[in-house]
């Protein structure tokens, strides 16, 4: 064989020789009239003919015996016939399972010479006296004598095996993170079953299915209560006849009346009877407050304000609410605009040829806090032809 294919750390080539006519080189052929035959041949027999045919010419080879393997020991085979004892059998002890926890049997290790299988009884620091009084005391020990390092009886103890070890993932499986991670797991587990109509929120209750249908319910409940609690805004007219009425007690007592040309300036009390229409309600309509500002039609300077406080009116019906007024204005002079038009729409009537006072001008804007909406609501009209509420005297500044 070519060198260049050996190996020198294999054994088959550069090491450990083998008794193994395979593990050699092949002899260089032979004469072409000799017959091949089995050498030591395990398969065919050490006597029995080879079955190669006689009339080939090729090098006769070693066939598998006993040297082609490493020597694996005995290779005779066991003798399993009952009533025959094999030579090589030893013979074995009974095995004594209580004999660990009666101290009986051999126990101690025989190595390094030491053959010991006595019983040794471990001596107790306070011995129990026989007589059953009291516990008998140790005798002091002498000073300067030597004492033994290994009393001379030693009770060996059976103590249990330890478990096994901890494992890292059974650590991290005790730990808060991987609780929490656990916790919301099974949550995302549970929420793809309730998503897929597997579970309910509540054990079998409230599906997917379910839910969507109690929702449409309850909003088609919710809805239909909205339509008949939610208060409408109501709409507000002005008498036409008498937009501006006189004051009527207590409230004209706390406001007096004056009008004066330096400072200019005027003060009086009056009312305002706003009609309101709440047929759009199916509940009684209450308001937190219904607030009146009158601003002068020509200067648009205000010129009196007033407020209802909290009043409750019925549904489905046209309440009169009376708004009362504090008409106050202050000037620089009498030459003001706003002060002239107020002035003489309150002047006495016998201070004109024909007895009529022009009427007054204003916009009248209301602010309305209704009970169960939120922010204000406002509306406002315009009035052309309103009377004062008061009549001033004929010798009136």
């Amino acid at each position: 064989m070519d060198y260049d294919r050996k190996s020198a750390v294999s054994s088959f080539y550069g090491g450990r020789r083998s008794a193994d006519a395979l593990n050699n080189d092949f002899p260089p052929p032979g004469p072409p009239g000799r017959t091949r035959a089995d050498s030591a041949s395990s398969f065919y027999g050490a006597d029995r003919a080879s079955r190669v045919n006689a009339f080939d010419g090729a090098t006769p080879t070693a066939g598998y015996n006993h040297g082609s393997y490493f020597d694996a020991g005995r290779t005779e085979p066991v003798n399993f016939k009952s009533g025959v004892v094999d030579e090589e059998a030893q013979a074995e002890s009974a095995w004594d399972v209580y004999a660990d926890f009666n101290n009986a049997g051999p126990r101690y290790s025989t190595a390094f010479g030491i053959a010991d299988n006595g019983y040794r009884q471990v001596p107790s620091p306070t011995p129990y006296s026989h007589d059953g009084s009291s516990y008998a005391k140790l005798p002091a020990p002498s000073v300067g004598a030597e004492e033994p390092a290994t009393p001379g009886n030693v009770e060996m103890v059976t103590v249990p095996a330890l478990g096994p070890e901890w494992k890292a993932d059974e650590l991290r499986n005790m730990s808060k993170k991987m609780k929490r991670e656990e916790k919301m797991e099974e949550v995302a587990t549970k929420w793809k079953q309730w998503k897929r109509g597997q579970r309910g929120l509540c054990g079998k209750w409230f599906t997917k299915r379910f839910l969507a249908w109690f929702i449409f319910g309850l909003c088609a409940a919710i809805a239909l209560v909205l339509v008949f609690t939610i208060p409408r805004v109501p709409g507000f007219s002005v008498n036409s006849l008498q937009p501006l009425s006189p004051a009527t007690k207590p409230f004209n007592e706390s406001i007096p009346v004056e009008f004066s040309r330096a400072p200019a300036n005027f003060s009086f009390p009056g009312e305002m009877q706003l009609q309101a229409d709440t047929g759009g309600n199916f509940l009684p309509l209450t308001f937190n407050n219904i607030h009146g500002t009158i601003y002068d039609l020509q200067t648009t300077r205000q010129v009196a304000q007033g407020d209802t406080g909290k009043l409750t009116v019925p549904a489905k019906q046209l309440p009169v609410v009376t708004l009362p007024l504090n008409f106050s204005y202050i000037a620089t002079n009498d030459s003001d605009q706003t002060w002239s038009n107020w002035y003489n729409g309150c002047r006495n009537k016998a201070a004109y040829t024909d007895n009529k006072r022009p009427p007054v001008q204003f916009r009248l804007i209301i602010d309305m806090h209704i009970e169960g909406l939120i922010g204000k609501r406002s509306t406002s009209t315009d009035v052309t032809d309103a009377d004062c509420p008061i009549e001033l005297p004929l010798n009136s500044v």
